[in-house]
């Protein structure tokens, strides 16, 4: 299954409480909570690139399935990580106490994150 494609979110969960442990700045929060982030997703084999777009703010990163690379976090800073493929359509990935699950069913990612008792999820939509 290819997860290449343009996605938007539809909805999200926790995204206010989820943010304010992560330590974003309450104007922010503020501003991305109502924004509908736009994924671009491009799959080559085990490459993979991605870009989140919200308003202005972009986050790019580029891993390669099963080796360790530099992602960007929300924060702004930048972590070591090891991306890997559970069955077809599960990307899992730990990032500094976070843990990030997407899943791609048909259309629909729904992507996961973790840390500690907290859970932000979004939902988006191939476009």
């Amino acid at each position: 299954m290819s997860f290449t494609g343009k996605y938007e979110l539809q909805s999200q969960e926790n995204f206010e409480p989820f943010m304010k442990a992560l330590g974003l700045p309450d104007d922010q929060i503020q501003k991305g909570k109502d924004i509908k982030s736009i994924s671009e997703i491009v799959q080559d084999g085990k490459k993979f690139k991605v870009t989140v777009t919200t308003g202005s703010k972009v986050l790019h990163n580029e891993f390669t399935i099963g080796e360790e690379c530099e992602m960007e976090m929300l924060t702004g800073e930048k972590v070591k990580a090891v991306v890997q493929l559970e069955g077809n359509n599960r990307l899992v990935a730990n990032l500094k106490g976070l843990k990030s699950v997407t899943e791609l069913n048909g259309d629909t990612i729904t992507n996961t994150l973790t840390m500690g008792d907290l859970t932000y999820k979004r939902i988006s939509k191939r476009i």
